[in-house]
């Protein structure tokens, strides 16, 4: 499950392999070895099999250490190794273990595997693979039937990011084979590799090298690893199965982390700038769409047969053809029939690849806010956007504030009251729009942190901590509130310890029975009204969570669009809580709606679903909950624009504004889903076709 929806989790309970048996699963593998494999195999070209130490690596999450992974290889009689690891690390209180053992023969190739546990929280693993000695291999995955597939040598054996010994083998077989640019994966996929060069990082006084580098196939997109001068994989930088930065760093080099993650940032922004170059279209000049239906974004009626000039990032004029004039030696656009919009916010995101950059422009966003992150990565991502070298929406930067309890989350921790104003320092210099504050922040430090950040020009907006409702969180100087289940928190027991004594049942009962009419519900409604707290209610990431895969896909049609790598995640739930599912998501859409009555202000934004594509699912959700098709429109256009005191330069479309415009085949005022319907997306005055975007991004157009 992301980041999101922790209260909503609570009541979404599941079985969990402890540890101890994970470890115990080894041991049966142990017990049992694999006869040598048999023919097929290409065993005259692999000679650099596993190494025979253990490894130990520690984990990271955003910069933090959550945990460690430890493998041993053990010679069989054949020739080959057993290789194992034992992954585990603990992420905002909930453990995440896996196993994994390696059957490598002494060719070096594997020859059979098997990885029991989960990848991140809620997200399982359980993968086997065996070779069946004619060049087949049996496959055999959680959720899917079993299959025979062939694939040519040299092949590697890899389910992802995790664990770090899956990409140990993955890259020895790919240096051992003359390291060509692709590699078949089992148990499905590919991957290519690229090596970035070598460099020095200082260690112990001394300068060591490290070979860096970039690897696609594994995660969605590219992550980046690093080879020392022996050929073992010392660091890896990339996501996890919820999208959040991931590190893994042997022993020996826990102290370059930093510099690794900083690297592989700036390596990732030089692959920006590359493809900067290389998609959109710079006019010189001013620029005229003539002919579309505008709508500004004001709440004014559409204007049929209209001009929009546009010149850089500037917009020149916009209006009706009778009275807005095409400017000499402009270079039209002829747009009869369609649609033109001010480009679209998503005000809950999170930006940890630079693929994301681009799906989201070809989605039309050309306006993001980053509601937590690695200071220094989001940062340079905003300011290469802002400068022109690179691709992908104008980034508004929150930085994300917790503690330093078990539970805590990000890179800036406050424990304190002495902690405070050198946090709050940090986020003005870097031009951080807001602070989020997340779910471990102690109470008390609510209150003088909004406080410090009002007075230094910020807002406050984040999840509930702990110990707190919604009502004292808004009194303690939220601005505003991530996620509709923040509501929950007037209903849920506001102490973990309680809340975790609920059976599903109890926790069920308690959403399916809310009141809306109730005292507390009328007070909660109330406030947000009076005080205009800003609420982005991810509904499109809680839908995903509320349906079977075959009604997920029913709803939201990018999911056939997106990457192998990341199809897994969203899975939908089984039939048997469906009913369940369906009664929980109408409870939060009569939630919104009553917001919406009353007059709260409501922004788009999807956090780690769907990329680009739930966006508009967001859109959708609103007008089922009674927002008319402009009101939809306006909370990813000028609600938020407003909000963040921006107006002047975007949300809609006028003179003197910022040229952030979306050309759509359809009318989103006669239905709102036409808002999919992107032939062109205008970006600070660039031109960019949504299908090169889809295909920079790895999704299908």
């Amino acid at each position: 499950m992301p980041r999101s929806g922790r209260r909503d989790a609570l009541i979404c309970y599941r079985p969990r392999m402890s540890l101890r048996l994970l470890i115990l699963a080894l041991a049966l593998t142990a017990c049992h070895p694999l006869p040598p494999s048999r023919g097929a195999l290409d065993e005259s070209a692999i000679t650099a099999g596993p190494p025979q130490e253990p490894a130990h690596y520690q984990l990271y999450k955003f910069l933090q250490p959550i945990g460690i992974e430890t493998d041993t290889f053990t010679p069989t009689v054949d020739g080959g190794v057993e290789a194992k690891a034992i992954f585990t690390f603990n992420d905002r209180g909930s453990d995440v273990p896996l196993a994994a053992a390696y059957r490598v023969g002494s060719n070096g190739l594997v020859v059979r595997y098997d990885a029991w546990g989960d990848v991140a929280r809620g997200a399982q693993l359980d993968d086997h693979v065996r070779a069946l000695g004619d060049g087949r291999f049996d496959v055999r995955r959680l959720g899917a039937a079993p299959r025979a597939v062939r694939v040519e040598s040299p092949y590697a054996v890899s389910s992802g990011y995790a664990p770090m010994l899956g990409q140990e083998l993955l890259l020895r077989t790919w240096v051992a084979r003359g390291r060509p640019p692709r590699l078949p994966l089992l148990p499905e996929g590919e991957a290519s590799i690229e090596s970035r060069g070598r460099e020095g990082y200082p260690l112990d006084g001394k300068t060591v090298m490290l070979e860096h580098l970039a690897i696609r196939g594994l995660v969605w997109g590219r992550e980046d690893a690093w080879l020392d001068e022996k050929g073992k994989l010392a660091a890896v930088v990339t996501r996890d199965a919820e999208f959040d930065h991931f590190e893994g760093a042997r022993s020996t080099y826990t102290t370059l982390i930093e510099a690794l993650v900083s690297r592989a940032a700036s390596d990732a922004l030089a692959s920006l700038s590359d493809a900067s170059r290389q998609t959109g279209d710079d006019a010189a000049g001013p620029v005229a769409l003539v002919g579309a239906r505008l709508i500004d974004g004001t709440g004014a009626a559409a204007v049929p047969d209209a001009v929009i000039v546009y010149e850089g990032d500037r917009i020149l004029a916009a209006g009706p053809r009778a009275t807005t004039p095409v400017p000499p030696g402009a270079r039209r656009v002829e747009v009869q029939g369609k649609t033109v919009i001010p480009g679209l916010w998503d005000m809950h995101a999170h930006i940890e690849q630079v693929e994301q950059s681009a799906a989201y422009l070809a989605a039309g966003v050309t306006t993001v806010r980053d509601l937590g992150n690695i200071m220094e990565f989001i940062i340079a991502i905003r300011d290469a956007v802002d400068s022109g070298r690179g691709i992908g929406p104008r980034v508004i930067v929150d930085g994300l504030v917790d503690s330093t309890a078990k539970m805590g989350l990000g890179t800036l921790r406050v424990d304190s009251e002495a902690d405070i104003a050198p946090m709050i320092e940090r986020l003005v210099k870097a031009h951080c729009a807001e602070l989020k504050i997340y779910s471990s922040l102690k109470p008390s430090l609510v209150a003088p942190l909004a406080a410090e950040a009002h007075r230094r020009g910020l807002r406050v907006t984040g999840h509930v901590p702990e110990g707190m409702d919604l009502l004292e969180a808004i009194d303690a100087g939220f601005d505003g509130v991530n996620h509709l289940t923040s509501v929950l928190s007037l209903v849920f027991p506001k102490n973990e310890t309680e809340r975790r004594k609920l059976s599903r049942e109890q926790g069920r009962r308690l959403i399916r029975d809310l009141d809306l009419k109730s005292p507390v519900m009328e007070r909660m409604f109330a406030r947000l009204a009076e005080r205009k707290t800003l609420v982005d209610p991810t509904m499109a990431l809680f839908e995903l969570f509320s349906y079977p895969a075959a009604e997920l896909a029913r709803r939201e049609p990018g999911l056939a669009k997106m990457p192998r790598e990341l199809r897994g995640n969203y899975q939908g739930i089984d039939a048997e809580n469906a009913a369940w599912g369906d009664a929980r998501f109408k409870k939060y859409v009569a939630i919104l709606r009553e917001m919406h009555r009353r007059g709260v202000p409501i922004v788009a934004g999807t956090d780690q679903s769907v990329i680009g594509h739930s966006l508009h699912r967001e859109l959708e959700i609103y007008v089922s909950a009674g927002f008319t098709p402009m009101e939809a429109l306006q909370s990813a256009t000028l609600v938020p624009a407003r909000a963040l005191k921006l107006d002047a330069e975007l949300g809609t479309i006028a003179a003197g504004k910022r040229a952030d415009l979306l050309v759509l085949d359809g009318d989103p005022l006669v239905d709102i889903r036409n808002t999919r319907t992107i032939s062109l997306v205008i970006a600070r005055g660039r031109s960019y076709r949504p299908a090169d975007l889809w295909r920079l991004s790895g999704f299908s157009p």
